[in-house]
């Protein structure tokens, strides 16, 4: 779609803050008026939209997409979305360690060990660490605390935490940078311990380099997201 609009303007709305070009309020996919619950939000989807040169680009819209998927995807069954987080919780990244080599061992105990360490205290949770790839079972009140904690978000944060889990692999490490318990460069490296190791073995593949960038600009995007709610 080409720009058509000259002007974009953040608005109140019926709910929240609008978006308006030349004055007529923007619409999710959904045709649900788009209304942002900050005014920080609101500013920064509206940055996307004047950012617009000649054609309409979504992957340069990342805020405006998560948005769109809070009000159309989200916010109609929250319960049931939050749900399909907290599985991760139930194979957590951080919860499978390699069995050898000792420096990759201690490499992943010295990024991973501290964000349980934390989520442990935070939710009064025990959690069963295993060598191996094969699936070992969390205490059931484990998964139901975390279950808890990511259904207590609304939609919009909820919308900004999935692909934090799924670039991640890991329920943990989100709830940890969602609640600023660790900073985003922390949890972006403790999510590539393997990769990285891997990397610095073997080199770079290109298909994989490239496709870790698009993780990471995915990842970056909730960042900016989740800041933008607070």
């Amino acid at each position: 779609m080409k720009r058509f609009w000259k002007t974009v303007a953040v608005e109140p709305a019926e709910t929240g803050l609008g978006i308006a070009l030349d004055g007529r309020p923007v619409r999710t996919p959904g045709r649900v008026p788009l209304a942002l619950p900050t005014p920080a939000l609101a500013q920064a989807v509206a940055d996307e939209w004047n950012a617009v040169a000649d054609r309409l680009d979504p992957r340069a819209m990342p805020l405006t997409g998560l948005a769109n998927a809070a009000i159309d995807r989200v916010a109609p069954d929250p319960a049931a979305f939050a749900a399909g987080l907290a599985a991760y919780g139930e194979s957590d990244l951080l919860c499978y360690r390699a069995e050898d080599p000792e420096p990759l061992v201690a490499r992943q105990q010295a990024a991973w060990d501290p964000v349980l360490g934390w989520a442990r205290q935070r939710y009064d949770v025990t959690f069963a660490v295993t060598a191996g790839v094969m699936h070992v079972a969390q205490p059931p009140a484990t998964i139901a605390r975390l279950a808890e904690a990511t259904a207590a978000r609304d939609a919009f944060a909820l919308a900004g935490l999935s692909p934090i889990v799924t670039v991640t692999g890991s329920l943990v490490l989100a709830l940890a940078l969602a609640e600023r318990a660790f900073d985003a460069e922390t949890v972006w490296n403790a999510a590539h311990v393997d990769e990285d190791w891997q990397v610095e073995r073997w080199g770079e593949d290109p298909l994989a380099t490239e496709a870790r960038l698009i993780r990471r600009r995915d990842f970056d995007a909730a960042v900016r997201f989740l800041d933008a709610l607070r």
